[in-house]
């Protein structure tokens, strides 16, 4: 073996040691991202950060954690309006490494102002637009089938418009998704009503206990599912307390960390490829963020 010099040595170790930390991210990078996409997080649980002006904060902080993509709440939610300028909304999530591919908008901003609306998730890089209900109107506290189908042909219309501008619209699960019209869970009807290409789902896991089963879900309606909000759920409380009546992160109910609940996460994470996935977002505070975030860097799905 021919000698090498201490150089040659010093500078052979320190490209062997670069590659193996290449290598070593490059693993870290495969295990801390589910269905290989990037962790990601819903901002409305942290919009006081936002109301204060601290969104490019918020963006650095994210980033350090580990999540790589952002869903943002449009504009038209209050605490948001700072963020109405959607270029330079834009720069300070790309400036700490993160992508925005998704927000909420009110109802009322896609009937009455959608082409401003979709012009300035455009201008932040988005593809993905949805509203968190589609609030119907119930008469003597029951909805009815025409109703439901009433808002479900609405919100097609809204999901066509938004289709030729290059969007894909989505449905959340909040109040109305999870009441019943005619012994019927609201949320099984509108899958049945709305186009499956002008408008897929986002499956909100703290309603799963009224909604149900993701996974049975995923399975009865591949690729309706376009994303997830988790929070961990105790599928079997010592007490029988109901699910939270909203959907938004911080709403009734006590809320755990993702992975110190009772869902079978890896099943879920296996389902959500059938059920078309793209995104998962945590909504939770900040505390239960951190262990969410910190327990699905150990999923490989």
């Amino acid at each position: 073996m021919p000698a090498i010099s201490r150089r040659e040595f010093f500078e052979k170790s320190a490209a062997a040691a670069a590659a193996a930390g290449f290598v070593s991210a490059a693993a870290r990078k495969l295990h801390a991202n589910p269905l290989g996409l990037p962790i990601g997080s819903q901002t409305y649980p942290h919009r006081q950060r936002i109301r204060d002006g601290d969104f490019a904060g918020l963006c650095k902080d994210m980033a350090a954690l580990g999540v790589g993509v952002l869903e943002l709440c449009s504009p038209g939610y209050g605490e948001f309006a700072s963020l109405a300028d959607g270029k330079q909304t834009r720069k300070m999530i790309e400036d700490q490494g993160l992508k925005c591919p998704s927000a909420h908008f009110t109802l009322g901003e896609l009937r009455n102002r959608q082409e401003q609306a979709i012009a300035w998730a455009r201008d932040i890089g988005m593809t993905q637009m949805g509203t968190a209900s589609l609030n119907g109107q119930a008469q003597n506290g029951v909805t009815t089938m025409d109703v439901v189908k009433r808002v479900a042909d609405e919100y097609n219309r809204i999901g066509e418009t938004a289709a030729k501008a290059g969007m894909q619209q989505f449905l959340h699960d909040e109040n109305f998704e999870m009441a019943k019209v005619d012994s019927r869970l609201v949320y099984e009807v509108l899958l049945e009503l709305l186009d499956p290409k002008l408008v897929k789902m986002q499956f909100q896991m703290s309603a799963m206990r009224v909604v149900g089963d993701p996974v049975m879900y995923f399975t009865k309606y591949p690729g309706r599912f376009v994303s997830l909000h988790l929070q961990g759920v105790n599928l079997n409380p010592p007490e029988a307390a109901p699910a939270p009546a909203g959907g938004r992160a911080g709403r009734g109910g006590p809320q755990l960390a993702v992975g110190k609940d009772s869902v079978d996460w890896p099943k879920v994470f296996a389902a959500a490829k059938t059920g078309g996935v793209k995104n998962y977002f945590i909504e939770q505070n900040w505390d239960l963020t951190v262990q969410s975030v910190a327990y699905l860097k150990t999923l490989n799905v």
